[in-house]
């Protein structure tokens, strides 16, 4: 027997998973190596996890970090601080410790949930262990890997390390009554969550949104899109991302489908489960479908169930979206656009949709949004004419934590966002992404920006002046080319090197061109257009 169609949503994310579980009880909620879990089982332990975090001390309004790849510890870690009113902090599980670090302090969390021995990375040593000053934070709860040695490095604060069992085990002290009460005592406008992302100047900042936006917001997508009762969806995309934990986690509790989480994207892995557990849908960057299929093997694996896939976060050729459909099977393919200003979500491109306007659209703005497109000094401009996109809606920030400047360069009066994105709306309202006022560029499905990977270049010893553009990448999307000014030769070896030590991988740039000036106008300022079509290897 399918499961029943969903019901309205909750009011806040404190009562989403016992929603789930009065909604879809018995059905498979979780699968997640060897465990198994019904929407009862995970209402169940995340309400565990919920008591444990009343014992561990984190309060209302508290922020909680979590530094951990995508699976059922994360879900129920998350979902139970989230649910006795704190404010969850993800971190990007590429992030080098002084990266955690900057975030953790500037988010002023209490708790961090970490893991050690993910990929080799032992997220809390290292970060204990970096001397960086980490503000507010005064204990740490190892979700896998063990507690081991809960000695801080000076300088760095407390570091009371606390393993997963004993985390819960200190829950079982908690009166259910007292849980449900928290929960009950969440109001739909309490900020859920911040989730930092960096902007032109290199530095990260904190996008604010509240349980009422984030639920009204993934209710709306998740039916746009066409998720279902008892559909099986492999949560590639990672949980530090708004797609993976709000498109994923809470599309999922929504909406009654089974959450297969994904640690690592490994082709191989995904053809494999994608086989094993019969799954419907699957939503990634481009580059995830590039690789499934491209893959030598994949007509030897069974991928029959697979009826929905979503890309977007680059440039989607329409010879993708006809191979999916083609030679992956799945008939429903949508697109999307979003910001995580925005919520994540600002657009959807229908399913049923042809290959060209999937690919070269972004679909029509969600019911409640609106989308306007303006010139620089911000008169609106007709349907045809491109100009910067910007957006207003319900699901629209709050704000950037603790910077009032940002907000207000970035949130107009009105409520309009800008979202530094050249578009054009044609004749039907459909959307499409042309350009990017700002430089941000996309890494397999990951932002980069220029000016966070040019402030590591510039010190290098040997480089005097730097620029990095995106370029297209079939793989990929887009790579990070970086143009470079040095007073003598300096491998490309070495300049990858020196990045990798010091930022994320995706952030490293694929190629290093030594010139000996960067192209300015007459008043000093950088021509990054002409490096881009360089990078792309068109003429001037």
């Amino acid at each position: 027997m399918p499961p029943p169609p969903p019901p309205q949503p909750p009011a806040t994310l404190a009562l989403l998973p016992i929603h789930a579980a009065a909604a879809y009880g018995e059905f498979e909620a979780l699968a997640d190596g060897e465990v198994r879990w019904t929407f009862a089982r995970l209402a169940a332990e995340i309400a565990a996890a919920a008591r444990a975090a009343v014992a561990h001390g984190i309060r209302p309004g508290d922020r909680v970090a979590i530094w951990a790849p995508n699976s059922r510890r994360w879900i129920t870690a998350a979902l139970g601080a989230v649910g006795v009113g704190a404010v969850l902090v993800p971190v990007n599980t590429r992030y080098k410790p002084a990266e955690a670090a900057d975030i953790i302090r500037r988010s002023g969390a209490r708790v961090l949930f970490t893991e050690r021995g993910f990929l080799g990375t032992d997220y809390a040593r290292d970060l204990h262990a970096s001397g960086e000053e980490l503000g507010a934070l005064t204990s740490t709860v190892i979700l896998r890997g063990g507690p081991g040695d809960a000695t801080g490095a000076p300088g760095t604060g407390a570091y009371d390390a606390t393993g997963w069992e004993a985390y819960l085990r200190a829950g079982e002290s908690v009166p259910e009554e007292e849980r449900a009460a928290r929960a009950a005592a969440v109001r739909p406008d309490d900020l859920s969550d911040i989730l930092y992302t960096s902007g032109t100047t290199g530095r990260s900042k904190g996008v604010m949104t509240t349980h009422g936006q984030t639920l009204r917001l993934y209710a709306s997508w998740s039916g746009l899109v066409g998720l279902r009762p008892g559909d099986r969806y492999l949560l590639v995309n990672p949980f530090f991302h708004t797609f993976g934990y709000k498109a994923g986690v809470l599309a999922c509790l929504l909406r009654g489908v089974t959450m297969l989480p994904e640690a690592v994207y490994d082709t191989d892995r995904v053809l494999r489960r994608m086989a094993a557990e019969r799954v419907t849908c699957l939503m990634g960057p481009p580059t995830v479908f590039h690789g499934l299929i491209r893959h030598p093997d994949r007509a030897a694996y069974d991928l029959s169930a697979l009826r929905l896939a979503g890309t977007g976060a680059a440039s989607v050729p329409t010879s993708l979206v006809e191979e999916i459909r083609t030679e992956l099977g799945a008939p429903e393919v949508f697109t999307a656009y979003g910001l995580t200003e925005s919520g994540g979500v600002v657009s959807v491109c229908p399913t049923d949709a042809d290959a060209r306007t999937l690919a070269h659209t972004v679909g029509l703005p969600l019911p409640g949004t609106e989308v306007r497109i303006t010139d620089p000094l911000g008169a609106v401009l007709a349907a045809g004419e491109p100009g910067e996109v910007q957006v207003r809606g319900y699901h629209v920030t709050p704000g950037y934590l603790d910077d009032p400047a940002s907000t207000a360069e970035a949130v107009l009066p009105g409520g309009w966002l800008r979202t530094g994105d050249i578009g054009v709306l044609d004749g039907r309202g459909y959307l499409a992404i042309t350009d990017r006022l700002k430089d941000m560029y996309v890494v397999g499905g990951f932002n980069a920006y220029p000016a966070e990977v040019e402030n590591v270049l510039l010190t290098h010893p040997a480089i005097t002046d730097a620029a990095v553009v995106g370029a297209p990448d079939e793989r990929l999307g887009e790579v990070g080319v970086a143009y470079v000014v040095t007073t003598g030769p300096v491998a490309s070896d070495e300049l990858t090197a020196w990045t990798r030590e010091r930022l994320a991988n995706f952030k490293v740039p694929r190629r290093f061109v030594r010139v000996d000036g960067l192209p300015r106008n007459a008043g000093g300022k950088l021509l990054k257009t002409q490096l881009r079509r360089a990078a792309r290897g068109e003429s001037a």
